[in-house]
């Protein structure tokens, strides 16, 4: 959830956020790979993208929920927006320069969420009769 805004300005000694600061963050999430998306740096889980930098340089695409966007937008508009490009499609912009780090982390996470392919489930003991490795037939 979006973090209401501190009114007063930036921390002069915070350290910035940077495409490094989403590199960490995203090395740790199962499957997600780095490459780049549209000549700027991004990460996918499988083939679909989740987080990439926006071709300004200085704001992230993330993929998010529509009623999440919907929220974090009205909760923190300097940080939290979208052009009319992404509209119709389930991404946000997010400001480098004034996202908090708690919810940078959230939302990457949130975003591999929504695209992480779903792992596959192996039948527990109680899923039926039990399978055996080995083959009862002759050859």
């Amino acid at each position: 959830m979006a973090r209401k805004r501190n009114p007063d300005p930036p921390d002069p000694g915070r350290e910035p956020i940077t495409f490094d600061t989403v590199r960490a963050i995203a090395v740790g999430l199962t499957g997600a790979v780095e490459g780049t998306s549209y000549g700027t740096p991004a990460f996918r889980a499988g083939k679909s993208l989740f987080v990439r930098l926006h071709d300004s340089g200085d704001c992230l695409v993330v993929r998010i929920d529509p009623d999440e966007r919907a929220m974090r937008m009205k909760a923190d508009p300097e940080t939290f927006f979208i052009t009319e490009h992404y509209r119709n499609y389930p991404w946000i912009l997010v400001r480098l320069a004034t996202v908090e780090r708690d919810d940078l982390r959230d939302l990457i996470n949130d975003a591999w969420k929504l695209v992480a392919p779903k792992p596959r489930r192996r039948p527990g003991p109680s899923a039926g009769p039990a399978s055996s490795s080995t083959s009862t037939s002759t050859r």
